[in-house]
């Protein structure tokens, strides 16, 4: 029998995949010329005094996020990575205490706790959102918690109401990593603003892009100043300023260049367009798959404004009839590449199994300065680890400037590899 899958030799709806999303246009290549130009590439000088918080392209960003997403201060990075590690730095948070943040993550959300000497400790998510799930975040306060990091994922927004009520009964801050969520808002409230930091970021991979980069905002001074300590070589700082008064901070260059500032510049003012096209483009791909069976799309909560950083869809194995890495691989030849599972749990992780995190010590994990015990057994986050490993794939076909027409040729290979999904059963 001839066989039609393309997994199987058949003919692919998709002969060529789709090419990386690239939104940079002429106003920041025009913006980046100038730069070459004239220069400086760079206005940041490790010491107090008028070249401390850098150039004019830094000030320029950090000033419109100010203005766009109503904050008081914004603080640019090199990447949203070192954006997180200063948010633990800001928040005085060290050895011995510990941070409940969610394992369905970049790694970065987690090690940056580790990187000034804290402990992680993970709370399971919501299987309908993917986000933190309060109820688990709750059973993981102890004395020694300091801070729940959130984490935006997939472009939208945690459970806030819950927990801040949390964080208001324990005293504990709210970090938000909302690198996947820029323009995502919880009940009229802009995602990243609600929290006592939020993070933003500009990698290549993300819905307003720089190459790479990202901004810290808060309402607070002490928390912004200290991130601009971490960002820029604080103890040299708070060696010149005789009424520095903050405590110690060990500061690095995690400075932003004036190229990546005026790139992103550019594309903050691009940055409601691009979701209203982004959710143009899910709107009409939901349409499309709605009522196939097996398929679960997106889950939007009231009162929540989705993003849709990636678009994923849950898979009943059952009800599809074929498992999830199987239909995944299948897309794959059809020519739409999906991931299976998205990210491994973090605390699966080897840094994390092994509990050597600085070169063979177990430091922060164990030793005189931790009280507690850190746990990252399998079997933890029963829901993160099923949705990884049986449930969830997340595609990137709803980015713009995809258009509709690609989105039919995917529900095109849906259909397709559903309909000869006898092809894949053995």
């Amino acid at each position: 029998m001839k066989k039609i899958l393309a997994i199987n030799g058949g003919k692919p709806v998709l002969k060529n995949p789709l090419p990386p999303v690239y939104n940079i246009g002429k106003e920041e290549i025009s913006a980046v010329n100038k730069l070459l130009k004239k220069g400086p590439l760079s206005d940041f000088v490790g010491v107090k005094g008028k070249y401390f918080l850098g150039g004019r392209h830094v000030k320029r960003l950090e000033l419109s996020f100010c203005k766009k997403f109503g904050v008081k201060y914004a603080v640019s990075f090199n990447s949203a990575t070192t954006a997180l590690h200063a948010s633990i730095v800001a928040l005085g948070i060290g050895p011995g205490d510990e941070v409940i943040v969610s394992p369905y993550t970049m790694a970065a959300s987690a090690t940056a706790i580790l990187m000034n000497g804290a402990v992680p400790v993970f709370a399971d998510i919501d299987e309908k959102t993917f986000c933190i799930d309060p109820v688990s975040v709750r059973k993981c306060v102890t004395p020694r918690t300091k801070a729940i990091m959130a984490v935006n994922i997939f472009g939208g927004p945690s459970d806030f109401d819950e927990l801040l009520k949390i964080a208001k009964e324990h005293d504990l801050k709210i970090i938000e990593d909302n690198a996947q969520g820029p323009g995502a808002k919880y009940k009229g409230r802009f995602a990243g603003t609600i929290g006592d930091i939020g993070i933003f970021s500009f990698n290549v991979h993300k819905v307003i892009q720089s190459g790479e980069g990202g901004v810290l905002v808060t309402n607070n001074p002490d928390y912004a100043l200290r991130a601009q300590m971490c960002r820029n070589h604080g103890e040299v700082y708070a060696d010149q300023d005789p009424d520095y008064s903050l405590g110690p901070i060990i500061g690095s260059n995690y400075r932003m260049t004036e190229i990546e500032a005026a790139i992103a510049y550019g594309q903050l003012k691009k940055l409601d367009f691009l979701n209203r096209k982004r959710i143009e483009l899910v709107k009409h791909l939901n349409k499309k798959l709605s009522g196939i069976d097996g398929l679960e799309l997106p889950y939007v909560g009231k009162d929540y404004f989705h993003v849709y950083y990636g678009h994923p869809i849950k898979i009943n194995e059952k009800k599809l009839g074929i498992s999830r890495d199987m239909f995944v691989k299948a897309m794959a030849a059809e020519g739409f590449g999906m991931s299976a599972g998205y990210v491994k749990p973090i605390y699966l992780l080897k840094v994390f199994q092994d509990k050597k995190a600085f070169n063979n010590t177990k430091f922060p994990f164990e030793g005189s300065h931790y009280s507690g015990k850190a746990d990252y057994s399998k079997g933890i986050c029963p829901v993160v680890e099923r949705m990884y490993e049986k449930e969830v794939t997340v595609n990137s076909v709803c980015q713009y400037p995809r258009t509709k027409k690609e989105i039919d040729l995917f529900v095109t290979a849906v259909r397709k590899v559903l309909a000869n999904k006898a092809e894949l059963v053995k």
